[in-house]
């Protein structure tokens, strides 16, 4: 299947076939942060555990900047 169009089977009309850079990829920071009824704030897990079905609960706290914090305190452990 070889068109002599390089490596890339669809090149885009818009970039005469170049490849566009890479952006870097964003983390949506606060999906995970939700607001109880006391008011205060709780960081739940992205991913929903098998057995129970639902999140895990990382913590909860007084303000959304603390909740914020501890999430990006989270995401950095899970990639060092």
């Amino acid at each position: 299947m070889s068109s002599g169009l390089g490596r890339h089977r669809y090149p885009t009309a818009s970039t005469g076939g170049r490849r566009q850079p890479r952006q870097p990829v964003r983390i949506a920071m606060s999906c995970m942060i939700r607001k109880l009824s006391t008011g205060k704030y709780r960081l739940y897990s992205r991913k929903v555990g098998r057995k129970t079905g639902k999140r895990r609960n990382l913590g909860t706290f007084g303000t959304r900047a603390a909740a914020e914090r501890h999430e990006r305190a989270v995401q950095y452990f899970k990639r060092h």
